[in-house]
């Protein structure tokens, strides 16, 4: 913690200097002298910022010599020098620019998140990020956007690593991700254990540095008919920093409180540390290495970042940011069979570079993209004895380590340009690879024994995607009250490869330490104790073998074309049609009408229909993995078998095609004074949804005891309300504002397409309530914020809804429980409902430096405490409020 003494230190020493500010006041109007509403006023070179109001009147409090930067969409950003005035008048003229980047969901240069057809959010992250102390993107979208869900995991093996995310409650690979626009590439790994977004692939969001983020908005809608596949829950369209003005940056250190706010009785003494009856771990030992924090703290989490821009010629730009990371595991009580339940530790750098190049008064050339290196290291399942333990090597059990090198390198470059007929040309080229590479430490493979070596490298995956872009878009002021007109076409490749480990971390070998190559002749060395045999293979995490290998590939075309017309000042009609044809499964085309109707000056109306489709990823086509046991001298694999497998056809089980959509909203947005309202409510149809099947007996296959599938298994419906309510109170020398935001979700799953295959097995009730958990009835959160020229406090409530999952106990014998309806009973784990607390304090020392002193999950609120058939072996799961318990934290902000 000495970091945090560091910071309150600088807090003490510069306080005296905050005074060298002043409150300047005004109001910003177009050329017809009409008030801007919703205008981006921000302090040049700091993150300080704030917005018009109905009147478009605004309230800002900054330095003497400083320059405000007021900007909005449609119209030419103005730069102010404050120059010792007090108050003025600002005048907005309206222009598309050549270098704008368009607002998510609508390729018209007119809209905003309050006028478009459909929902969008969007979120400055400068200012979630003053506002919290949480260091990775999903975990600040998780308390800043409605219907956004991620989760923490814990013994999930490589969703330790990489958190899954959802919108609007379906799963973590129906989300597009741009990056400026632009579609960025999914992670290699797919969820197969038991974590959320179980049988799905999905975008990293942690990979990219909150650093180098300047807004995030969230299309809430179907917008696959505009962008593609996956866009089924809607999109999400990361916008890079693009600021000229020198060097800002932050330094941030965090901690978890481990008193852990459970039943304390039933603490266990365990190879990681003990603990008293207060929930503390008394040592800080784990695994022969020193943690080097205090007994009630741990998952230390450090930050820094340095972010610089510079300009080139009139509008050209190039935007660097660094980002390091480095957050300790953190040890959560758990139940004897499992020691090491926590959320993984993480060291990680970014690097991203965003530019703009001018080559002339209508031509630019832009690139942006970077790298992201991430070392992780996480808890697997503990080895308590028997065969799998070699007690020469670990005496009394061990829990292996689930280590990665996770890898995602991406770049997009292009021209853009005005043509003399007026159209705008883009075109450009986007490349991105993530590869993920498995490292297994504190295992061995049991049937070496006591030759075993105690860490492996067990190979990996990897997906890398090229996606080509030619798009063509003019704005008509003189067509009806203005029409946008876009088209284009879109060419991508995508190649999945899964590579082997070495041999001791996927092989079996006999009592002469050989590999088994021929069962029949090799005998696999046993127990002494027991007799069972000694498994092959790393423990924690099965090695990739030469027969897992993969090496795939798909490409596909697609066709789109949009147009937005405002039929009259009050009346906007929207429509979109998309072709794609994929090279593996096939043609799709998919369309999309939304209207909005300004019901009054303050009141708009907005809905909208779609169809949509995600394509099964070559991760759901290809992925497989193969677990080998010996019995009586023949080998009998586990398999999880790919889709194109005879395996796989001979279950019945069909190739894999398109998961397919039907989207509808209804909606309103409303403007009156300080206060602004959104609330949108959809309903979702999705057919054909991927899913992993459970383990079914194969005694029909040779060699094979089990297998399980992916599987175009469900079809789900949901139905649900977005709220989004803002309030902002600007006095003489400070604001007060309030948002509130919520999500009301409710996902049924309509049908089970299990055809002749025992539906318990192919996805019986546990799966179900994997995937609805997914899919939480409710999120609500309440912000509130006060601001007073150098002092500022956040206070933030969020409200989670009851979760409920099915635990092991459902593959237990129905009988014991007097039935399968008692069974589900007896293995239902309940959540209630949980209130979490966030309060920040900000303390402006100089007119560049800002320190923030916070806490997440103030009064350190857990999960209900469960029985000992939890998913992960913890006194609780991995549930959408997480289980890390509260966090405290500071952070120093500066720019120069």
């Amino acid at each position: 913690m000495k970091n945090v003494y560091l910071l309150i230190l600088i807090f003490v020493s510069g306080a005296f200097s905050v005074f060298a500010q002043k409150t300047v006041t005004g109001t910003v109007t177009d050329q017809e002298g009409i008030p801007l509403v919703g205008v981006n006023i921000v302090e040049k070179g700091t993150s300080k910022g704030t917005t018009s109001d109905f009147d478009g009147n605004f309230s800002i409090t900054v330095a003497d010599s400083a320059t405000l930067v007021f900007s909005y969409i449609g119209y030419v950003t103005k730069e102010e020098a404050v120059a010792g005035r007090s108050s003025f008048v600002v005048v907005l003229s309206e222009g598309l620019q050549l270098d704008e980047i368009q607002l998510v969901g609508s390729r018209s240069p007119k809209r905003t998140a309050t006028n478009t057809a459909v929902p969008v959010d969007v979120i400055d992250v400068a200012a979630v990020t003053t506002q919290s102390g949480r260091i990775e993107v999903n975990e600040m979208l998780q308390f800043a956007a409605p219907s956004f869900n991620a989760n923490k995991q814990s013994g999930s093996d490589g969703a330790d690593h990489i958190d899954p995310a959802t919108l609007r409650g379906l799963g973590p690979d129906q989300t597009l991700v741009l990056i400026n626009g632009k579609r960025r590439h999914q992670s290699s790994l797919i969820n197969i254990f038991g974590t959320r977004g179980r049988g799905n692939t999905g975008t990293d969001l942690n990979a990219i540095p909150a650093t180098a983020i300047k807004r995030i908005e969230i299309l809430r809608d179907g917008a696959s008919a505009q962008y593609g596949s996956d866009a089924i829950a809607g999109v999400i369209n990361i916008v890079l920093k693009d600021n000229t003005d020198g060097v800002s940056g932050l330094i941030s250190y965090g901690a978890y409180s481990t008193n852990a706010d459970v039943d304390t009785r039933d603490f266990q003494a365990d190879n990681y540390g003990v603990w008293n009856t207060d929930g503390f771990r008394l040592d800080t030992e784990r695994d022969g290495n020193q943690i080097g924090e205090d007994q009630n703290f741990d998952g230390g989490s450090l930050k820094a970042a340095v972010n610089y821009g510079i300009g080139i010629g009139e509008r050209g730009y190039v935007n660097f940011t660094t980002e390091y990371i480095s957050k300790n595991k953190t040890l959560r009580p758990a139940f004897d069979f499992r020691k090491g339940f926590g959320e993984a530790a993480i060291d990680g750098f970014n690097f991203m570079v965003n530019a703009v190049v001018p080559l002339g008064d209508k031509a630019d050339f832009y690139a942006f993209g970077g790298r992201n290196y991430r070392d992780t290291d996480a808890y697997a399942f503990t080895r308590n004895g028997g065969a799998r333990v070699i007690p020469s090597i670990y005496p009394d059990g061990f829990t292996p380590r689930i280590t990665s090198n996770i890898t995602d390198n991406a770049i997009t470059a292009g021209f853009r340009t005005e043509l003399n007929n007026g159209w705008k040309a883009d075109l450009s080229n986007t490349y991105g690879k993530n590869n993920f590479h498995y490292f297994i430490k504190g295992t061995l493979n049991a049937s070496l024994e006591d030759v075993s070596p105690t860490d492996f490298d067990a190979g990996g995956h990897s997906l890398s995607m090229n996606t080509l872009n030619l798009d063509f878009s003019k704005y008509y002021d003189d067509v009806l009250s203005g029409m946008n007109l876009a088209f284009g076409a879109e060419y991508r490749t995508e190649n999945f490869i899964i590579f082997a480990g070495e041999e001791g971390s996927w092989g079996t070998y006999d009592v002469n330490g050989l590999l088994i190559t021929d069962p029949a002749n090799q005998v696999q060395p046993t127990d002494p104790d027991s007799g069972d045999v000694r498994p092959g293979g790393s423990q924690g995490f099965p090695g990739y073998s030469p027969a897992n290998e993969v090496d795939r590939s798909r490409s596909n075309l697609s066709l789109y074309a949009d147009g937005e017309f405002d039929l009259s000042e009050s009346f906007l009609l929207s429509a979109a049609a998309r072709f794609e044809n994929y090279s593996d499964f096939g043609s799709t085309l998919n369309g999309k009408l939304a209207m909005r109707l300004k019901a009054t000056e303050n009141v708009n109306l907005r809905g909208s229909i779609s169809t949509g489709f995600r394509a099964p990823s070559l991760a759901q086509i290809y992925y497989n993995l193969r677990f080998t046991n010996f019995v009586g001298g023949q080998a009998l694999e586990s398999l999880l078998s790919p889709n194109n497998s005879p395996v796989t056809a001979s279950f019945g089980i069909e190739q894999l095609t398109e998961e397919k959509a039907f989207n509808a909203g209804l909606g309103l947005t409303a403007n009156f004074g300080h206060f602004s309202a959104t609330v949108d409510g959809y309903y979702i149809d999705v057919k054909d949804r991927i899913v992993l099947t459970g383990n079914f007996d194969a005694p029909q296959i040779p060699n094979v005891e089990a297998a399980q599938f992916f599987a175009n298994g469900a079809d789900t419906r949901t139905i649900g309300l977005d709220v989004v309510l803002s309030w902002k109170k600007y006095f003489s020398d400070s604001n007060l504002s309030a948002t509130f935001t919520g999500n009301i979700n409710d996902m049924k799953i309509k049908d089970v397409k299990n055809g002749s295959l025992d539906e318990q097995t192919f996805f019986g009730e546990r799966d179900k309530a994997f995937l609805l958990a997914s899919a939480p009835a409710s999120k609500l959160t309440l912000n509130v914020n006060y601001d007073k020229n150098w002092f500022d406090v956040g206070l933030a409530f969020t409200h989670f809804s009851k979760i409920e999952l099915l635990d092991f106990q459902m593959f237990e014998d129905p009988a014991d429980y007097g039935g399968f309806a008692n069974q589900v009973i007896a293995a239902t784990d309940t959540y209630d409902p949980k209130l979490v607390t966030d309060l920040v304090f900000g303390f402006d020392l100089d007119e560049d430096l800002k320190l923030n002193i916070g806490a997440n999950n103030l009064f350190n609120v857990y999960p209900d405490q469960q029985d000992d058939w939890t998913e992960a072996g913890g006194y609780f799961d991995s549930v959408q409020m997480g289980f890390g318990g509260a966090f405290f934290y500071g952070r120093l902000t500066f720019s120069l």
